[in-house]
């Protein structure tokens, strides 16, 4: 079978395409520190995190022996019809769960749903598999408490670029456990799902620091709790996976919605044109519409009978 990137892009206006296009000529390209010091500078440099209205709520959650810090947002009016787990991206390695303050507030009033975000350790100072056990106790105190916390225990997952990886190794890590079936639905953006460089799409991140920051201390990286694509992924929720197709994980995200598919799960791919790795994040049209989408996305699972 054969088939062109064209067949799997997502149909969006031709004119935010050209404005992407005209955005990302003149943009920078991103790149991620690469070296510890370069780590530190990156870190004590980032302005502090712009403050919600109104703010999170900040405490300390346990389950499976972990303790680890959340921020809770609850719509301002009505009651939650769910609550979605978000995890921060940043290479495993930067930001922090107040980073997404402000969008994550968005989210609870847009889709009138409990958003709770973890703030999972970060490498190098606590590689893996710190960040999947601080995850994975946020989703267990979730499963436990959402519907007396929140009045509904319909929940779903997600995050973007390194947050996407760390969900899907919560719910294979839940599913284990018996426990993923109060999950509706994974929402993934640009994920990395290989970072043991042994397919074409590993490869081409092998020599990024913050692999070596979060896993160097790993001898097999091909664990599905690190490189989620080479698991047993059957009996995982629906999912939906979002990517540009400039990102230089296009491929991993190809891989990882056919290993979805393959192993019976709904799952669905969206490939936005002219996008890099990020773009959701950034002041377009298009990133706008990717992330209409993904919320409308996400209610509908959450709602769904």
């Amino acid at each position: 079978m054969r088939f062109a990137l064209d067949a799997v892009l997502t149909d969006v206006p031709a004119e935010q395409i050209d404005e992407a296009r005209r955005f990302y000529d003149v943009r920078p390209a991103g790149r991620g520190p690469n070296t510890p010091e370069e780590l530190t500078r990156v870190r004590e440099s980032r302005a502090a995190s712009a403050p919600a209205d109104p703010p999170a709520i900040a405490e300390t959650v346990d389950a499976a022996g972990t303790s680890v810090p959340v921020r809770i947002f609850t719509p301002t009016t009505g009651g939650a019809r769910g609550v979605y787990l978000d995890i921060h991206g940043g290479g495993f390695y930067m930001d922090s769960a107040a980073r997404d303050d402000v969008r994550n507030r968005e989210l609870a009033d847009a889709l009138r749903i409990a958003v709770v975000s973890v703030d999972y350790r970060l490498a190098p100072e606590c590689p893996w598999p710190a960040a999947p056990d601080d995850c994975e106790a946020a989703a267990l105190w979730l499963v436990e408490h959402a519907e007396t916390r929140f009045g509904s225990s319909r929940l779903a997952i997600g995050g973007r670029s390194a947050g996407a990886t760390l969900a899907a190794a919560t719910l294979l890590r839940l599913r284990d456990r018996g426990v993923v079936d109060g999950f509706t639905g994974a929402a993934l953006q640009f994920g990395t799902y290989d970072l043991s460089a042994r397919t074409p799409a590993g490869r081409r991140i092998a020599d990024e620091y913050f692999i070596r920051a979060y896993v160097g201390h790993v001898d097999d990286r091909t664990a599905a709790d690190i490189s989620p694509v080479y698991g047993d992924l059957h009996g995982l929720p629906p999912t939906l996976l979002v990517v540009g197709s400039k990102d230089v994980l296009l491929d991993d995200n190809l891989a990882m919605a056919g290993r979805l598919s393959a192993a019976g799960n709904d799952v669905e791919l969206r490939v936005y044109p002219e996008a890099p790795h990020g773009f959701t994040g950034h002041p377009t049209a298009l990133a706008g519409t990717a992330v209409s989408g993904v919320r409308s996305w996400l209610i509908e699972r959450i709602t769904a009978l």
